[in-house]
């Protein structure tokens, strides 16, 4: 039996006890349904080996290896990762588009006695639903953004909202990256497609009654773009402006970039780049810093001379509704939760 979602909140209230996707496991590394398992019915050299045939031999060889293949990988799941589950258990599967891989593999655990489902369209008709929550239609919340220069540790200050149970859309969690040329993050970034999964699966479950605090960001996060729906959203947010000095903030970026103002290497290379921009000579001055390890030094500098410039370009440009100035006489937890209470307060009275 086949089931189809209209809607995104749909899919996520779908009910199953387990969702299992058995596309090649490349398929499942770049994107797939929020809390599915991998259990694929042919690997990836398996995939390409039956696409190979179908195209250059013959489209009949081609079906008849790939299923012997995915009868061969699905009993061994069976066999091997399944084996535990009662008979009540009811396993919600898919393939690329509701096809042969997820519907053989569905047929069998059906003959066992599990109740089993295929959707309708696969990954494709899921993938459509995320595209048009985020590209098509208008996001249905309203934003809040936390804005301020760079090291005034909006980041930090979303968690303590959090804490307060202040609804908030974190990007750079989900983008895996702090948002700046310097904001690489162990493990690296999603796929684009798995930024919008992650994306629209927090924004599908936040209540579109109360309002949402996200940091401002531009419209990509190292590698990662904002769909249409949420930065337009963004674009049109009131700010509540963070400010503190840049003593202060120069403490709290070396503490927070430590790991990358500590590997040289590839923080020249990083800073590279940026010649075209404020020229050789900012650059050198900056290298200079390095050479010298001295971090509080090159992280003034690059506030003074690339951050701040670039932040108050683009607030100029922007020219947002400002609804509340917060300023923070040290960033140190006490004091961004001093602030956090004050923006709940403010939030309150929206």
């Amino acid at each position: 039996m086949a089931l189809e979602f209209s809607t995104l909140a749909d899919v996520l209230a779908h009910g199953f006890d387990t969702v299992i996707d058995v596309r090649s496991p490349a398929e499942f590394a770049e994107d797939h349904m929020p809390g599915a398992i991998n259990l694929p019915v042919l690997d990836n050299a398996e995939r390409a080996r039956v696409g190979t045939i179908y195209v250059q031999d013959s489209p009949f060889r081609a079906r008849k290896l790939g299923a012997a293949l995915v009868f061969r990988n699905a009993a061994d799941h069976i066999e091997h990762r399944l084996s535990h589950h009662e008979g009540a258990w009811r396993p919600l599967v898919y393939c690329w588009r509701g096809g042969q891989r997820s519907g053989s593999f569905a047929w069998m655990l059906q003959q066992i006695g599990w109740r089993a489902q295929v959707v309708t369209g696969g990954y494709r008709s899921y993938r459509r639903l995320v595209k048009r929550y985020l590209y098509d239609d208008p996001l249905p919340h309203r934003l809040i953004a936390l804005d301020g220069y760079t090291g005034t540790a909006k980041t930090d200050l979303l968690a303590h909202l959090q804490g307060r149970g202040v609804q908030v859309l974190d990007l750079e969690v989900l983008a895996n990256h702090r948002g700046s040329l310097l904001g690489t993050m162990p493990g690296g970034q999603p796929s684009q497609k798995g930024f919008e999964t992650g994306l629209a699966g927090v924004l599908c479950r936040l209540d579109p009654a109360r309002p949402v605090v996200v940091e401002a960001e531009s419209s990509k996060i190292g590698e990662r773009i904002l769909p249409p729906s949420l930065w337009s959203a963004l674009c049109a947010a009131p700010r509540i402006e963070i400010q503190a000095n840049i003593a202060a903030r120069t403490a709290y970026l070396v503490r927070a970039y430590d790991d990358i103002l500590s590997d040289t290497g590839p923080l020249r290379a990083r800073l590279d780049p940026l010649r075209f921009f404020r020229g050789h000579e900012v650059v050198d001055g900056w290298n200079a810093l390095i050479d010298a390890q001295d971090k509080p030094g090159l992280t003034r500098a690059l506030m003074q001379q690339h951050y701040d410039p670039a932040y108050d370009k683009s607030r100029k440009a922007r020219g947002a509704t400002v609804l509340s100035q917060v300023p923070l006489a040290s960033l140190s937890p006490a004091d961004l939760d001093q602030a956090a209470a004050r923006i709940e307060a403010l939030l309150d009275q929206l």
